[in-house]
């Protein structure tokens, strides 16, 4: 029996994911912890993602909050499991994404500190994952259709992670392609943040009641990257208010449903152009729980079964996690983590630097 533990603070920044991994002959979630963020965190990390410029010394606070919190989900995640720090072999820790910027700047930040976790976990870190891929000519994402394809060996279908930024993997059997389709949650919640109405849209209910305002929605559809082929990642810091506006005066339920119709035009784009005929779509990450996207979804895909991946026996919320951990085991075993013809990369790579505890 070989444990990992895997962190992953998504774009939402909405809190941090622990997912301790058993790695068998497949992957086995065997306890989870979700640590949700402070207010003032939540919205120090959106300011920072979408911002040109920040101070260093807030900077350098931010960061040792999410080190102190990753030590305290990991913590947890072992007492959750009654297990010691010993019988963890290593940690892969995301961090949290700040700016992902593979072209012009071959750049992605991860604001985390893997040195302060190792040390006060007492368990080896593995982090930075992505920054290997772009150097060696990728995008540095997705990384996540690896471990796709580790969980769901000899399948046909595809896995649509909606998080902040919607990413789609196409599992052929052995060959795997991927690349993240655009805005998942990141713009929904946004707005519902900055018009104070709550942390997000509860099930799309906000978004279902309103009217999609279909010359904005085509407006937006006009954005560059929607037809950029693959190997294309994203993030907050493309897919933010200020570069796709809503008018103001707006009611606040026809916003929604532009913004959610967004997402899922861009999805329905992304599978008509590069994804598999007719077969099925799971889902995963927190759209997973939008009832009324995965309506829409069905409806804008009906040559596809759309569902969540909770239909296959995968917990949708742990994906990711489980994701890092397991990149976190291919660092430690020398084996490469990426795919290539997902990142663009010139080959497999070994991905993260380790920590030793």
């Amino acid at each position: 029996m070989t444990l990992y533990i895997g962190l992953m603070s998504g774009t939402s920044a909405d809190g941090l994911d622990a997912a301790l991994v058993e790695f068998g002959p497949t992957p086995r979630l065997r306890a989870s912890y979700a640590l949700k963020y402070p207010a003032e965190l939540q919205r120090q990390l959106r300011q920072l993602a979408t911002s040109d410029t920040v101070a260093v010394a807030s900077l350098l606070d931010v960061q040792h909050t999410l080190a102190e919190l990753s030590v305290t989900a990991v913590q947890q995640l072992l007492h959750s499991a009654d297990l010691p720090a010993s019988a963890v072999r290593a940690i892969g820790s995301h961090g949290h994404t700040l700016h992902h910027r593979p072209q012009p700047n071959c750049a992605s930040w991860q604001l985390d500190n893997p040195s302060w976790l190792a040390e006060h976990t007492g368990i080896t870190c593995v982090a930075d994952f992505r920054r290997r891929d772009i150097a060696a000519g990728g995008q540095g994402a997705p990384l996540v259709p690896a471990f796709h394809r580790q969980m769901l060996a000899n399948e046909r279908g595809m896995v649509l992670n909606i998080g902040g930024i919607a990413n789609l993997s196409m599992l052929n059997h052995d060959d795997v392609s991927g690349f993240d389709c655009g805005p998942g949650n990141a713009l929904l919640d946004e707005y519902c943040q900055q018009q104070h109405l709550g942390a997000c849209d509860q099930n799309g209910q906000r978004a279902s009641q309103g009217k999609v305002n279909q010359a904005l929605l085509e407006q937006w559809l006009q954005d560059p990257y929607f037809t950029t082929p693959p190997p294309r990642s994203t993030g907050r810091e493309h897919f933010n208010l200020q570069r796709f506006a809503v008018p103001v005066g707006m009611h606040h339920n026809d916003a929604l449903a532009t913004l959610q119709q967004l997402t899922v035009n861009s999805i329905r784009m992304a599978v008509q152009h590069y994804g598999l005929s007719s077969a099925p779509i799971w889902v995963c990450g927190g759209g997973a729980h939008n009832q009324a996207m995965m309506a829409a979804l069905q409806q804008a895909l009906p040559h596809h079964a759309v569902a969540s991946t909770a239909d296959i026996g995968i917990d949708p919320d742990w994906v990711e996690a489980m994701a890092f951990a397991w990149l976190a085991k291919q660092a430690l075993e020398g084996q490469c983590g990426n795919i290539a013809s997902v990142t663009g990369a010139a080959g497999g790579r070994i991905l993260g630097g380790i920590y030793p505890a």
